[in-house]
């Protein structure tokens, strides 16, 4: 268990790094197209669609992080208001819900990826599939991210709330 435990930890791992790389590389390719279209006056026709599609990638990653680390937003009346073993119910079954819609997002992903895989996108000259295969991967990791939260069970303690947060 430990084994699968470090193999998890290292995938997450890996997977922050990456998104806050796409997240840098987004922001570069904005900045370059602002350069571009106001100070040399001369648009480019790549960055908005690479500056999206990099974001698109940071934020399906990013949401399997969250689900990792337990931020999703949560509706907590119910939750609070049931105790001990009801409480643990609850979160099985909301596991459970959230790691079905996963797994259908993954397979109803992995259907359209696969249905685009010859068109083109015209400004960066690659196939839009690889823009669409964030859908499959961030909603698979996701989905091993509900998990493996759920495996770790009640011991974990639940993520600090900021002041913006209640």
């Amino acid at each position: 268990m430990s084994l699968l435990c470090l193999a998890e930890r290292r995938l997450f791992t890996l997977v922050s790094l990456l998104a806050q790389c796409l997240l840098v590389a987004a922001a570069a390719c904005a900045f370059y197209q602002v350069i571009a279209r106001f100070v040399l006056r001369s648009p480019s026709d790549w960055s908005e669609v690479a500056t999206r599609a990099l974001l698109i990638w940071a934020v399906l990653l990013g949401v399997a992080l969250a689900f990792r680390h337990g931020a999703m937003i949560s509706v907590e009346l119910l939750r609070n208001s049931l105790t001990g073993r009801a409480q643990r119910i609850l979160e099985h079954l909301i596991a459970l819900v959230c790691t079905a819609f996963m797994v259908m997002l993954a397979w109803i992903g992995g259907q359209m990826t696969w249905r685009v895989r010859f068109q083109n996108v015209p400004s960066l000259d690659i196939s839009i599939s690889w823009i669409y295969l964030a859908i499959p991967v961030g909603a698979t990791l996701a989905a091993l991210a509900i998990i493996a939260r759920w495996a770790q069970g009640p011991a974990q303690a639940a993520p600090q709330r900021n002041d913006a947060q209640g």
